[in-house]
């Protein structure tokens, strides 16, 4: 058995009250990011589904698919067997339930692990390009060197390395302390 929060178990508690066993309105308390994290982690578990919502019968929308549709929140069996909620008839999927997964992931919900960055080259004659060419250098460059360089105060030139360089492009920045230079930093040889 699934252990449940009190967030999660108030939401399946008020779903198997209502008709259809749709979880939405979410409690007042709830909201924003957090009202996303916690339908995303229960969508995620099997405890609630997304169906299309029956706009005509008024069902609370719980995102838009951008196609003028919506789509709602419902408790599933697995959700309401979590609160202890047995269905002599259980009924698989609730009216208007489709049996294919929406497209589009619920709105700030967490998704697949991002996978590592791309490969990417930044375009040639650009401050980054020179920061990156200073960078795979032999001897590579001091904050100082590559401030001359570009024009960049030294902030600016270690957010590019964190920022652009790392973060983005997937490079690894290395530094050692040089005598008489101060710290250098280099990236591998490309």
């Amino acid at each position: 058995m699934n252990k449940l929060s009190d967030t999660q178990a108030l939401i399946l508690s008020a779903a198997a009250q209502r008709p259809e066993h749709i979880a939405l309105p979410l409690p007042d308390s709830l909201r924003g990011g957090a009202a996303a994290k916690v339908v995303g982690a229960m969508l995620a578990k099997g405890f609630l589904q997304e169906v299309d919502a029956d706009i005509r019968n008024r069902e609370p929308i719980w995102r838009e698919t951008g196609d003028g549709h919506g789509v709602t929140l419902v408790a599933t069996d697995a959700g309401l067997a979590a609160i202890g909620i047995e269905l002599k008839d259980a009924n698989p999927a609730p009216a208007g339930a489709t049996d294919a997964p929406t497209e589009e992931p619920a709105p700030d919900t967490p998704t697949e692990p991002k996978a590592a960055p791309k490969t990417r080259t930044p375009r040639e004659g650009t401050k980054q390009a020179t920061l990156i060419a200073m960078l795979r250098a032999p001897e590579g460059a001091t904050i100082e060197e590559i401030m001359a360089a570009t024009g960049w105060q030294s902030h600016t030139v270690r957010g590019a390395m964190a920022g652009a360089l790392k973060k983005k492009l997937g490079l690894e920045v290395t530094s050692e302390k040089v005598e008489n230079r101060g710290r250098v930093y280099k990236l591998p040889a490309a």
